[in-house]
């Protein structure tokens, strides 16, 4: 048995993460082994995921990689899981496109066959919260909605209203409900995470949530939903999306509160080729780990730690010299903005970085950018020859202030114009984009053979 299923709701901001944490630490209370999953790109809440269940969250995202992929980390993931809980992205049927199911929590679920819970917003709504959900059953007749979860409720009452009406009208259970002002808010996605992870915040308000979800969810019927999905038969042949190396390669990767924005999946595939990954905190001022091979500095928050970050020139020293001695670098996002002139943040106050990237960066209070990027690699580089399409997310608050002409990595249409975006020179390649490694096995190929190259380079040298 592999007993999953999905939460995903009509749109964004409807409730999901909430929820998921919630049913996430009830299961957990119970004594099962609970899995998280994220349909889409995003990093952040996996992280979530994480502190309750302590097993690695994975991203499942088609657009990125692919329907074998997505069924294949599901499998490996879940083989030692009581219940598989996949928080969805957006609404139930969001993707890459208005016109497509293409990314979507819908398409997704029917790859895994997942039973699906709807959450809707109730708010000032009774026998309409009907409509709302008849509407999503009927989009595609072969819709995985096997239930419902009422958010934002006025009262007990009013979810009952709105309970009998759905169940009457649309033949399908409510399953829970949460009513307006029963939940803790949640520390800031973007801002509050770290800081609530560390000093226990986050505990005490999940244990909170736990305690309503236990009173006002059914949590035996949604078990027996998620009990009732087929068993997934294994891929017949299993996708190799990474082969050993002939020779281990030590890979340094930045890892701390300041840059933990990993796809698990790209660190999974690189260990799988041969790399044995060092981790080290920039955020302290830990040295580069003793004679690696490449260099891998994810995202993260480097703007809510710059002050600590620029008090350690030794490191920004040992960056330089990794460049100038032609170590294999990739970095993205935050990566991308240890390695530049400077970070300026909303304040104003300004903080320099390694200076290697000819680039200063400027916080912003909104989104600079986000979505989906298909890219080309410009040029030659660790990454591949030029032309190799690779894919990835975009997602930022910061933009660059003021630079002088580089060349750049990436090129990719942007609504029929063509852009370019980030950094190579040499070994180095830096943007704001996060490469999914899976959307191109050569990728880890090219990486790893960059790094044993410069291995033995630096061997000859000693």
């Amino acid at each position: 048995m592999q007993p999953r299923i999905v939460v995903t709701g009509t749109d964004s901001g409807v409730g999901k993460t909430t929820i998921t944490l919630g049913l996430m630490a009830s299961y957990k209370k119970k004594g099962k082994r609970v899995q998280g999953y994220k349909c889409g790109p995003d990093y952040i809440d996996p992280t979530f995921h994480r502190a309750i269940t302590k097993r690695t969250s994975h991203q499942l995202d088609t657009w990125m990689t692919s329907s074998e992929w997505v069924r294949q980390t599901f499998i490996n993931g879940s083989n030692d899981a009581d219940l598989s809980i996949i928080e969805g992205m957006m609404g139930y049927y969001d993707g890459r496109s208005a016109l497509s199911d293409e990314g979507s929590t819908y398409e997704i679920s029917k790859i895994l066959a997942a039973p699906s819970l709807l959450v809707i917003n109730i708010s000032g709504a009774a026998r309409s919260a009907a409509a709302m959900v008849r509407g999503f059953q009927l989009l595609h007749s072969d819709s995985t909605i096997k239930g419902v979860i009422l958010n934002q409720a006025g009262s007990s009452g009013h979810a009952e209203l709105c309970k009998s009406a759905i169940e009457q009208l649309c033949q399908i259970p409510v399953v829970g409900y949460l009513k307006t002002g029963d939940t803790p808010t949640l520390p800031e996605r973007q801002l509050g995470l770290i800081s609530a992870l560390q000093d226990g915040e986050y505990d005490r308000l999940i244990e909170q949530l736990s305690v309503t979800v236990e009173k006002q969810f059914d949590l035996d019927l949604i078990d027996k939903i998620a009990s009732e999905a087929p068993v997934i038969p294994p891929p017949q042949d299993e996708v190799n999306y990474s082969s050993p190396a002939k020779e281990k390669v030590k890979i340094g990767v930045a890892y701390d509160e300041a840059f933990h924005f990993y796809y698990e999946a790209n660190l999974d595939l690189l260990r799988q080729a041969g790399a044995d990954l060092c981790y080290f905190s920039p955020l302290k001022g830990e040295s580069i780990p003793a004679d690696c091979d490449g260099l891998y500095l994810g995202g993260g928050f480097p703007e809510e730690y710059a002050s600590r970050l620029s008090s350690h020139p030794l490191l920004f020293k040992q960056l330089k010299e990794a460049v100038i001695d032609q170590t294999p670098i990739f970095a993205e996002c935050g990566g991308y903005m240890l390695l530049c002139e400077s970070l300026r943040l909303t304040s104003e106050k300004t903080y320099p970085m390694a200076g290697i990237i000819p680039h200063h960066i400027q916080m912003n209070e909104t989104l600079s950018a986000i979505g989906y990027r298909e890219v080309n690699i410009v040029e030659d580089s660790i990454l591949g020859k030029k032309g190799t399409k690779l894919r990835g997310h975009e997602f930022h608050y910061s933009s660059i202030r003021s630079h002088e002409e580089v060349n750049p990595c990436f090129q990719y249409d942007s609504w029929g114009k063509n852009e370019f975006q980030g950094y190579l020179e040499g070994s180095l390649v830096a943007s704001y984009i996060h490469l999914h490694f899976a959307s191109n096995p050569l990728v880890v190929k090219n990486i790893i053979n960059a790094c044993s190259e410069y291995k033995k380079k630096r061997s000859n040298l000693i």
